[in-house]
């Protein structure tokens, strides 16, 4: 019997998951429209923004209702961003991961917390060059918070002497400081070579935010593979285009997300990996 329930647990834990991750998506895309425009995402309830039509509980059934509806208002037949399916679907798709590798349900549920401030940092950026401190703020803290309540989070294994919960929150700290002052050193030395700006300060909060969550030894992983997948698609767009624009500006905090997400997922397993190459 034991074996049976472990069976069909993990489908449920996969459907639940999905579910709640495709509704907090649908939150999202308000927070992902409402706050680069300084608007309220609790009131008022969401409208086209064509025809200002209300969105009806029947046509706000996250992915679902998009699909039905042919990505398209019900009243004006205007198109729907499908920016909101996406973020919907990878949300889920990102909470079905953190809940199949989750440990104990206060982690779980931090782990999800930093998805979702990071799903929303990265299409901000996409859309509006931006990262909100009204995101990257109360993300740094709670993932101080998070470095208490659930200690060595990170994996910081730093001062063997020290209470658990005080190591995890330096180790929170020195990724902080590893992650945002990385940042700012590059910014400074690229403004006084080139003259101009290469890193904004929301990066470096954006950084500072994973770099207290993650610690120093996933950070440094996230930065590795953002500076890495930055390069590859700065090079492929200048690439296409007839005029090369080496001064070409591009929202870093997507591809720093990006390495946030898989390295909150594999870094350790990357870090592993690498060193074993030097046993």
């Amino acid at each position: 019997m034991v074996q049976q329930n472990g069976e069909y647990a993990l489908p449920i834990v996969i459907v639940l998951s999905a579910i709640f991750g495709a509704a907090i998506g649908s939150f999202l895309n308000v927070v992902i429209h409402r706050v680069p425009r300084r608007e309220s995402i609790i009131r008022p309830r969401s409208r086209c923004p064509q025809c200002g039509a209300l969105i009806g509980v029947r046509d706000n059934i996250p992915i679902l209702s998009f699909l039905i509806l042919r990505g398209r208002c019900r009243r004006c037949r205007s198109p729907i961003p499908f920016r909101y399916l996406l973020v919907e679907a990878l949300t889920a798709i990102l909470f079905v991961v953190a809940a199949m590798r989750a440990g104990l349900p206060l982690e779980l549920a931090f782990d999800l917390a930093f998805i979702a401030a990071i799903v929303a940092l990265i299409f901000i950026d996409a859309e509006h060059m931006l990262l909100p401190n009204a995101i990257t703020y109360p993300g740094f803290i709670g993932a101080l918070i998070a470095r208490i309540l659930v200690p060595q989070v990170g994996g910081s294994h730093l001062l063997a002497s020290w209470p658990a919960w005080a190591l995890s929150l330096f180790g929170g700290l020195i990724g902080a400081a590893f992650g945002g002052g990385l940042l700012w050193v590059l910014g400074w030395f690229w403004r006084r070579a080139r003259g101009i700006e290469a890193m904004g300060l929301g990066d470096v909060k954006m950084m500072m935010m994973v770099g207290a969550y993650l610690g120093l030894a996933r950070t440094a992983v996230a930065l590795f593979l953002a500076f890495l997948i930055g390069a590859v698609v700065g090079v492929a767009l200048l690439l296409r285009r007839r005029e090369r624009d080496w001064q070409m500006m591009l929202p870093f905090g997507i591809f720093l997300g990006i390495g946030a997400l898989v390295s909150l997922f594999f870094g350790e397993a990357m870090l592993a990996w690498y060193l074993s190459y030097f046993d």
